[in-house]
């Protein structure tokens, strides 16, 4: 996506469960567990906790990015019952095998992540010190947008129009 000068970026970090698979097809199952909006200066993938096969790390940062274009999306995000934050994790060569793809607040980005690919894709609660930034961010640049309607232009063929056009 191109920057915009009044895109703003914040860092989040992201927890992660790997607990043991129940079927014979995986051996370990990764979900989500939290997104931190205040994350620690640790290295990813530094092992938190250890409990009856359940292990739980801190896979990283990555930064949600609000551009103006996309506040309507935030709006209805923050709106809802229990606003979210959608995490991507994508298969990576070294261990532990996944990296920290993304991290977004919009769910038209998070419902396009969902329909390709390989990628696990979790929602989370929303953590209170981003739904602050973003519940700001919309007050700041958010812009009511009318519906438009295009016009048909009478029917036909457009390249039959756009042949009459040309001659």
């Amino acid at each position: 996506m191109i920057d915009h000068p009044d895109a703003l970026r914040i860092p989040l970090g992201v927890l992660v469960e790997r607990r043991p698979g129940v079927t014979k097809w995986a051996d370990e199952v990764w979900r989500v567990v939290e997104v931190l909006d205040d994350p620690p200066d640790i290295p990813a993938w530094t092992l938190l906790r250890e409990n009856e096969g359940r292990s739980l790390f801190f896979a990283g940062v990555s930064e949600a990015v609000l551009h103006p274009t996309d506040t309507d999306n935030f709006k209805h995000n923050i709106d809802a019952a229990s606003p979210s934050a959608w995490v991507v994790l994508r298969a990576a060569p070294t261990p532990p095998g996944l990296v920290v793809q993304l991290v977004t607040v919009d769910a038209g980005e998070a419902e396009s992540l969902a329909c390709a690919g390989d990628d696990l894709l979790e929602q989370v609660p929303m953590p209170p010190g981003l739904l602050n930034a973003v519940r700001a961010y919309v007050v700041q640049h958010h812009r009511e947008r009318g519906f438009w309607k295009r016009r048909r232009d009478g029917g036909g063929d457009w390249r039959q129009k756009r042949e009459e056009a040309d001659e």
